[in-house]
């Protein structure tokens, strides 16, 4: 794996986008807010041209989208770059990307989630980068800024942290956080609760991660994109964690997209699997999330975790996609440990 050097506070964070960009005005005033901390904590910004724009779900064209992707990751002074927010159309901008080109190129910082993963995952797997699967920027509009966010920023600051499931999270998925005098954060009011739903009391697993967005993962399968085996077979001696959560989708879509991962051989030297709280999953068939996974692959003799800090429904764990990582579960609290190697 490619780590980038250690992110340093004076260094400058790229922003771009691109899948959609960011045009309602409480978004609009989250993004300044978002800037105007990070430049506080000591960051310089880059906003590319189309993060303010949007047109039927897009930010720009595919190709002005790729354009804007590669002027930030050409750009010697960007050490990360946080991707404005996700969508439903990166895909687009794929064929217009030169993956031995940015192979080639001094890797650096990338975070972002949801539709992020078309391009973070092929990071992970074509050109051996990791990824920060986390909060995209708009985020950063939080005072104080919420305590994923900060971990996110020292695990590519180059520090070794602990992090540990959260307390609440928030249940009404469509809620923005709460504003208060410009001031933003999450309206946590729901339990946490992680759960080992094969069967162990305690689970351990240890490996290369991968994953994000299984909505995106599904676009990419059986593609010129899809490296996954090659990404496994590298890493067999590692053993693999996979990193899983939905935007929205039902249940059946849910074994189905597990029913072709299994049989493309996805889930070979895996140790372990790792599921997010999903934001829409629709109990079709009276198959609730768990049984619609336990269908596919409760006869695999992989643990499987579920409910966890992962994902559309916040607060999410900052999980370095293509790192090592140490996760722990246990009495419905969890640990996550990540290793720079």
């Amino acid at each position: 794996m490619r780590y980038p050097e250690n992110l340093k506070i004076g260094d400058t964070i790229g922003i771009c986008t691109p899948s959609d960009g960011i045009i309602e005005p409480e978004k609009i005033e989250k993004l300044n807010h978002a800037i105007m901390n990070l430049k506080k904590m000591g960051y310089k910004i880059i906003e590319t041209e189309s993060v303010r724009k949007s047109n039927k779900g897009r930010s720009a064209d595919a190709k002005k989208r790729a354009e804007e992707f590669m002027e930030l990751w050409e750009n010697d002074e960007v050490k990360l770059i946080i991707f404005a927010q996700g969508g439903d159309f990166l895909m687009e901008m794929l064929n217009e990307l030169d993956f031995e080109k940015i192979k080639q190129t001094k890797p650096k910082w990338v975070q972002g989630f949801s539709d992020i993963t078309t391009l973070s995952f092929l990071l992970n797997t074509i050109c051996d980068i990791p990824s920060m699967y986390c909060e995209n920027v708009k985020e950063y509009a939080m005072t104080p800024l919420y305590k994923n966010l900060i971990d996110s920023l020292k695990i590519m600051l180059g520090e070794n942290i602990v992090q540990t499931s959260f307390e609440k999270y928030q249940e009404n998925k469509y809620d923005e956080g709460v504003s208060i005098k410009k001031a933003y954060t999450y309206n946590l009011t729901k339990e946490i609760k992680w759960k080992n739903i094969t069967g162990q009391e305690e689970i351990i697993m240890e490996g290369r991660t991968i994953g994000g967005c299984l909505d995106c993962i599904d676009t990419l399968i059986g593609t010129k994109y899809d490296n996954v085996t090659n990404y496994l077979n590298k890493y067999k001696k590692d053993g693999i964690i996979w990193f899983l959560e939905c935007y929205e989708m039902n249940t059946a879509q849910l074994a189905r997209i597990l029913w072709k991962m299994k049989n493309a051989d996805f889930f070979k030297n895996c140790n372990g699997i790792i599921f997010g709280r999903s934001f829409i999953m629709r109990e079709d068939y009276d198959i609730n999330e768990d049984e619609a996974i336990l269908s596919i692959l409760g006869k695999e003799k992989i643990p499987i975790i579920t409910g966890a800090d992962i994902g559309h429904v916040p607060p999410q764990l900052a999980m370095l996609s293509g790192a090592k990582l140490k996760i722990t579960s246990k009495n419905g609290k969890g640990k996550v440990e990540t290793y720079l190697e």
